[in-house]
């Protein structure tokens, strides 16, 4: 044990440890303040209509017949996740006391976002809730071989009377998304297996249409499930009903009105609502107070819009990242605190060329570049120029610069490599 890279100390070397005293924490149940936790139906806001279309769709898995698959539409903190898995692990347990073989499993294909991934992580995800001995290979083979292992003649699945599997941000799947639906949805007719297959398909993109396509439409039932953002009353029901996940009297008067405020004004966010009240929690602790006060949710608001930020710029496109690097290292560098399109250009071609060896058109930047005033990263504004210049394009950032870069390209590496030839 002495070559322990991670000792333990002793009981005697503990006794005096501020990381023992539980009693200095303002929190009791910091769980509930977490995006990934499912609450009971008491805590949930806002959404009987929604829970009670999904648990038609699925009820009937928890008797032993087949149940519907569905699509769930709305912006990011409406919802869809949660009631998805509320509903799915109720209909889990009403089937336990039926005797009926019910097994779930869950998808976020933000990270498991082609059709080989998707499906390996439901099948291991089968695998555990159902043979968690059983082997299934992690890498080198395709996704026909994790279908097999669910449906084959001795597959997971054999002795299960359904699986619901639910997929979400399926979007992030891409041309994979109509791939994995009509393997999944079609599964029963072509004979695979005798389990009863319901996909609940969740995507942010209210406008998504991508699925599904001809080949599953037909499974799926015909009006997707809109999920409305919350408003300001809703999401300080939300905060009050998770309250307790603070000590008594440690929240101050004012404190969940003004954290559901803040939330509200983008499009009725339960998960920023959520964040911006833990984090609160987390400043008052760093602080040493007794109490969240309102001091603590603005200085959370700022922490959370500059984290939000930040995980905006990550998810863009390569090409996009890269043009905003340009705008973010022109920033820095130069007196302006705002450029044309031609000079953001020039820059842009030297970070691409240097990242991945080619750059796009002229065009195609100023499209992507446009793409980023709707999270507010940055501002975009025509101008008429001056005397005999025609009018033009200007692009101002609105965030650290430093800040900005790191986000864009994480590689100190690359940036060194980009910074000396911007510097020419």
């Amino acid at each position: 044990m002495g070559n322990d890279p991670i000792p333990t100390p002793s009981v005697e070397d503990l006794q005096d440890d501020p990381l023992a005293d539980a009693a200095t924490s303002i929190f009791r149940r910091r769980e509930l303040l977490r995006p990934q936790h499912v609450p009971q139906k008491d805590r949930i806001v806002g959404r009987d209509r929604e829970i009670e279309t999904v648990e038609a769709l699925l009820k009937p898995a928890a008797f032993g017949d087949p149940p519907e698959s569905g699509f769930l539409f709305g912006k990011t903190g409406t919802g869809k996740s949660l009631v998805a898995k509320h509903v799915t692990g109720r209909a889990r347990g009403v089937a336990q006391l039926q005797g009926t073989n019910l097994t779930a499993a869950y998808v976020d294909c933000d990270q498991y976002n082609t059709e080989t991934r998707a499906a390996r992580k439901m099948a291991f995800e089968v695998r555990d809730a159902i043979d968690p001995d059983r082997y299934i290979p992690k890498e080198g083979v395709g996704a026909s071989r994790y279908y097999d292992s669910l449906w084959d003649s001795d597959g997971l699945l054999h002795e299960s009377d359904s699986l619901i599997v639910i997929l979400d941000e399926i979007d992030k799947l891409g041309n994979d998304t109509a791939e994995i639906l009509s393997k999944l949805s079609r599964s029963e007719e072509a004979g695979k297996t005798g389990c009863y297959i319901s996909v609940v398909a969740i995507s942010n993109k209210t406008d998504y249409t991508d699925a599904p396509d001809e080949r599953v439409a037909s499974s799926f039932q015909d009006d997707p499930i809109i999920f409305p953002p919350y408003n300001a009353n809703q999401l300080q029901a939300i905060l009050e009903r998770r309250s307790d996940a603070f000590k008594d009297d440690v929240l101050e008067n004012g404190v969940i009105e003004l954290a559901s405020a803040l939330a509200a004004r983008d499009h009725g966010d339960a998960r920023r609502a959520l964040d911006i009240l833990r984090s609160a929690g987390k400043l008052a602790e760093k602080d040493d107070s007794e109490h969240v006060t309102e001091d603590h949710v603005r200085d959370a608001d700022e922490y959370s819009d500059l984290n939000r930020s930040i995980q905006v710029i990550k998810n863009g496109t390569p090409h996009s990242r890269y043009a905003l690097y340009a705008l973010a290292y022109l920033t820095k560098t130069r007196l302006a605190d705002s450029f044309s399109t031609g000079e953001l250009y020039d820059a842009y071609c030297i970070v691409a060329e240097i990242a991945v060896g080619e750059s796009l058109t002229h065009q195609r930047v100023l499209d992507l570049m446009k793409k980023w005033t709707l999270p507010e990263i940055t501002e975009s504004r025509h101008t008429g120029g001056g005397k005999g210049q025609g009018s033009y394009r200007t692009h101002r950032l609105l965030h650290d610069p430093d800040v900005v870069m790191s986000a864009c390209i994480e590689s100190s590496e690359t940036q060194r490599d980009i910074q000396s030839q911007l510097s020419i």
